[in-house]
């Protein structure tokens, strides 16, 4: 619905706007000097869990994502929710004060905001950050020949969805709450370091369709070998009882540039599912692969090589395997 109404929206012309929304980036990159570019995104939704603490934390964690999937650094931010007038506002400053605490681990100086009343809370960030123009790591620059890496594991839609419902074990569900509120800084700063092209976080259109936004703007088609991609064990019960998002729906819609060859069907759902404060996927060299997974053990995380960039391919074709 989105790609239909910008389709054919005229914005002004803008020599120094570098990345805008034409090949559907994770953010707006602008120049400022030779040295100096200005990166501007923003996000919220509704809760996806019961904790007004880590719902604060996953929701800027989600918001602050988009700028290190450019390669940059978050500088400042702004408070963005809206509140049922009926909301306590103890809950309120909880949510805040999450949303506070990883502003801090990532250096990020929250500057205002902007509250609505609405009938449906919800919270986000909207946040500017600052890279070297000539150092961008946009969605469009993928090569043939290049690996893929995947920084988190897949399924967070999935289980807040069964969590809804009081049917989630505690103990996956924690270890997705825990991870959704993990930045992605340092596996930014680890894809500096090993000379990647081209990167994306994972969200609301799932690994597939944000890989196909990738595909797309690179002009190149990726095959994906779906029994490397790290997922939440225990999500097979949880897809077998149903618990899977209208995003498993409209997700395949978005990604139709897709083909599937012996791949069961739980697998599909997990590709599809939407996720929150998902992970890096970054198209590298891959003879940097080893470096770029030595830098995220040093930090204490795993990384996953899932596929690679197989040809060029205007229709941004993906082969799942």
């Amino acid at each position: 619905m989105l790609r239909q109404a910008v389709k054919g929206l005229k914005q002004p012309a803008d020599p120094r706007l570098l990345v805008g929304f034409d090949k559907a980036d994770d953010a707006g990159v602008y120049l400022i000097s030779p040295e100096l570019a200005l990166i501007q995104t923003v996000d919220f939704f509704t809760p996806i869990v019961d904790d007004p603490i880590w719902f604060g934390r996953i929701a800027a964690a989600n918001s602050l994502s988009d700028v290190y999937a450019m390669g940059g650094k978050p500088l400042t931010a702004l408070n963005v929710y809206c509140v049922p007038e009926d909301l306590d506002p103890k809950v309120i400053g909880q949510i805040l004060q999450g949303g506070i605490e990883k502003m801090t681990e990532a250096k990020c100086a929250l500057v205002g905001g902007h509250s609505v009343k609405d009938l449906e809370l919800k919270y986000g960030l909207s946040v500017t950050g600052t890279i070297h123009p000539g150092r961008i790591f946009s969605n469009d620059k993928a090569l043939v020949g290049q690996a893929l890496v995947l920084t988190k594991k897949l399924g967070t839609g999935i289980i807040t969805t069964a969590a809804k419902f009081e049917d989630c074990p505690k103990k996956l569900l924690k270890e997705a709450i825990e991870q959704m509120a993990r930045l992605n800084e340092r596996a930014c700063n680890a894809m500096i370091k090993t000379d990647a092209t081209s990167c994306t976080d994972i969200t609301g259109f799932g690994f597939l369709g944000h890989l196909a936004e990738m595909t797309r703007a690179s002009q190149v088609k990726a095959k994906i070998y779906s029994k490397k991609i790290p997922y939440f064990k225990g999500l097979e019960k949880l897809i077998a009882d149903e618990y899977v998002t209208r995003g498993d729906k409209t997700n395949r819609e978005y990604a139709n540039n897709v083909v599937f060859k012996n791949v069961e069907m739980f697998m599909q759902s997990i590709l599809f599912d939407p996720q929150t404060s998902g992970g890096l996927l970054i198209s590298m060299s891959k003879s940097n692969v080893e470096k770029f997974q030595l830098e995220m053990k040093k930090a204490g995380q795993q990384s996953w090589v899932v596929g690679e960039i197989t040809a060029k391919d205007r229709k941004g074709s993906i082969e799942v395997i």
